[in-house]
């Protein structure tokens, strides 16, 4: 058995002063983990995470943890050797109910000053052209309730209600999901939901309430029965173990009014240039997974580190990021573009990790429009048509198809995903119909170059198959 580092300060001296919506894998490696290290400076112990969630996967995961006192192990999977530790930053988890009753309470909580969010990139309620959609059932819903809401946007408001008459300063708000300029989308969703019922409020909340930018990163595959087996190797029995890889990133605005951690002692960079470290990694991190990730699927390769060893996707990869993405990130501080490419593509081959190629997959008709479109339009801004992005899309529409090449059955892997095998069905025989879904692509259905190049693409790969597509293009 292998030693498992604990956390290096009394928990019972920590008291919460951060409500976290939404305690999934990512959130456990990433933000839990900079404030246990923080608090083994002996920090700021009053800025203990309180968990809280408001779906029922949400609830699946505080029974998971209260039967380990709230403690969340972390296996880094470095190629030089596991390490495991407890997370103990996370005091307590509060009842998932309907109307969040007992999440409103809490941060109402004047020791509240900071409720962050990790709900995924399509939680936000965002429409097709990236604004708030106010027609959503839920936010219908929660706007014709506000003091019951189902949403956490809902329960923000109400909470910050009550502060408000309470004469109680606003908690600020942090969004940790992977979005373009995630504060200001964050804020969109919380005034948009506001101006539903009561426009005093939303102007109050606009005025009022910080939502600060922030860059998250850190590869954090889904927990199953290897994540499992791993934390037994280290002698703990524990449902819910998170895997992640060494490396972690983690950049904000500083803009807190209420207060902050200090988490610059323990890594994390504040600077007032959030977009630009953000755009770079929205780009070529995330749009990087998009491109492995549908080409690897079709051609049946299950882990993403096997995918990277395969010399088509790794060249594909390489070729589509040097061509069609670096040239269209601009210039990040004390940063090297090319050589951030570098390490991006050494962290997608760390063999440790065992992501797969799925998980990259998932949720694709929320990823697209947020990590791949927007380079496919700086191209054409500059009169180049994407061949290499536009050939990601026709391999994404082929996935959704349903089948790999060799015909076996990919299962739903999306929240749209019938009405995407449906459309992508019929755009075998018509690929224009895959370029008219209007929340993913916009207006780019109507730019006859995009169609060519894209009806080329996907009739190649119905008539040829993935790997003889990927030869010519990277011949070519």
């Amino acid at each position: 058995m292998t030693t498992v580092a604990r956390p290096a300060y009394d928990r019972a001296s920590l008291t919460p002063g951060i409500v976290h919506i939404g305690v999934g894998n990512f959130h456990r490696a990433h933000m839990a983990v900079y404030l246990d290290d923080l608090f083994a400076l002996g920090r700021d112990h009053d800025w203990a995470i309180l968990g809280a969630g408001v779906r029922q996967g949400d609830a699946r995961m505080r029974e998971a943890l209260a039967g380990q006192d709230n403690l969340s192990t972390v296996i880094e999977l470095d190629p030089a050797g596991h390490r495991a530790r407890q997370i103990g930053a996370m005091t307590g988890f509060l009842p998932v109910e309907p109307d969040n009753a007992a999440l409103i309470e809490a941060m109402a909580d004047p020791r509240i000053r900071i409720v962050s969010l990790t709900v995924t990139e399509g939680g936000y309620y965002v429409d097709s052209t990236g604004h708030f959609d106010p027609t959503h059932p839920d936010i219908v819903a929660d706007a014709a309730e506000p003091s019951s809401p189902a949403t956490a946007f809902g329960a923000i408001l109400a909470a910050l209600v009550k502060r408000r008459a309470a004469g109680v300063q606003p908690f600020t708000v942090l969004s940790c999901d992977n979005l373009p300029g995630n504060g200001h989308v964050t804020q969109n969703a919380v005034v948009g939901l506001a101006e539903l019922y009561d426009a005093s409020l939303a102007a109050w909340v606009r005025h009022n309430v910080a939502f600060p930018n922030g860059m998250v990163d850190r590869i954090t595959p889904a927990t199953g029965p290897h994540e499992r087996e791993l934390a037994q190797g280290f002698g703990l029995t524990d449902p819910v173990p998170v895997t992640c890889e060494p490396f972690r990133q983690w950049v904000l605005e500083d803009n807190f009014p209420a207060g902050r951690p200090a988490l610059e002692k323990v890594g994390v960079t504040f600077t007032p240039h959030v977009h630009a470290y953000e755009a770079m990694k929205i780009r070529i991190l995330n749009g990087g997974h998009a491109v492995i990730a549908y080409p690897s699927a079709l051609m049946d390769l299950i882990l993403v580190h096997e995918a990277m060893t395969h010399p088509l996707i790794a060249a594909f990869l390489h070729k589509v990021e040097v061509e069609e993405i670096l040239p269209h990130v601009a210039p990040v501080p004390d940063t090297s573009i090319p050589d951030y490419l570098t390490l991006i593509e050494s962290r997608f081959a760390n063999p440790e990790i065992a992501d797969t190629t799925r998980r990259l997959c998932l949720d694709g008709s929320n990823r697209q429009p947020k990590f791949i479109v927007p380079s496919l339009r700086d191209n054409l801004a500059k009169g180049i048509v994407p061949e290499g992005l536009i050939l990601l899309s026709a391999l994404w529409c082929r996935y959704c198809a349903g089948i790999t090449d060799s015909g076996a059955v990919i299962e739903p892997n999306d929240p749209s995903w019938d009405a995407l095998t449906a459309r992508a069905k019929a755009a075998k025989a018509d690929p224009a119909q895959w370029l008219a879904i209007t929340e993913v692509y916009g207006d780019l259905g109507g730019r006859p170059e995009v169609v060519a190049a894209f009806t080329t693409a996907l009739n190649a790969i119905w008539a040829e198959g993935t790997e003889a597509v990927l030869r010519r293009y990277l011949a070519s």
